[in-house]
């Protein structure tokens, strides 16, 4: 048990490197926005997701409703349920409910690819050592830059809140290159974007309930454009090439 417990700390070690630098840079524009080191180190501590905390952070600091959090959140993070039920065809009857809700809170994107990507069966001691060095680098580097907020500079701090931004670009851009289908998608979120904030709309709709509808019109575009009707058992494409011979 003990070794397994390790093998998932030393697999979770780049994780948790990753996971770090990025909350760090959630921890300053938590406390810039108003919020206390301590509320973003609990709000990281208790959500460990990137992408529904930055956007979550978006819709406190507009004061938008519980309502509108909850959806932006729903909406975001859906597909941690996916994952997670694909992820439960291989955990063994050891798995109790309770261990299994724990595997579920610490489900994330590169946590469920390591995971998937292992020979070797599953063990909770394995899943325990693979979340705990993400959790704490997550909510560690939230806290580290919280703290560090009133420290640094007011330059420092503006250029650090750019490497947000870098990090969603660095996401987009290579799968943008290689699939037309994500160009067409980006190009409608960004397109109802602009028309949500720059139109008349913006003086009824909320930021919350922007990147609400902007994600789901991107989505919407996506799957009318371009659906993928998988051969039953067949891998998912991987290229536009593999798409269009479907």
């Amino acid at each position: 048990m003990a070794s397994e417990y390790r093998a998932g700390l030393k697999d979770g070690l780049a994780i948790g490197v990753g996971y770090f630098s990025v909350s760090f840079t959630f921890g300053i524009l938590a406390v810039n926005g108003g919020l206390s080191a301590l509320t973003a180190g609990l709000i990281s501590l208790t959500n460990l997701t990137s992408a529904g905390q930055f956007a979550g952070l978006t819709v406190i600091l507009a004061h938008g409703s519980l309502f509108e959090l909850a959806l932006t959140q729903l909406v975001i993070n859906l597909r941690y349920a996916l994952m997670s039920l694909s992820l439960s065809q291989r955990l063994g009857p050891a798995f109790t409910t309770r261990r299994r809700m724990v595997v579920a809170f610490a489900n994330t994107d590169e946590i469920f690819a390591v995971a998937m990507g292992r020979s070797a069966a599953l063990t909770p001691a394995y899943m325990y050592g693979l979340a705990t060095l993400p959790i704490l680098g997550w909510t560690g580097g939230t806290l580290t830059g919280a703290v560090a907020s009133g420290v640094l500079s007011a330059a420092v701090r503006s250029a650090l809140g750019v490497a947000l931004y870098s990090m969603f670009i660095a996401i987009i851009v290579p799968p943008m290159r290689g699939l037309k289908s994500v160009r067409y998608v980006v190009a409608a979120a960004v397109a109802v974007s602009c028309v949500l904030a720059w139109s008349p709309l913006s003086r009824f709709i909320s930021s919350g309930f922007a990147i609400i509808v902007s994600t789901l019109a991107a989505a919407g575009v996506g799957a009318w454009l371009f659906p993928l009707h998988l051969k039953s058992g067949g891998p998912a494409p991987q290229s536009e090439s593999e798409v269009s011979a479907l």
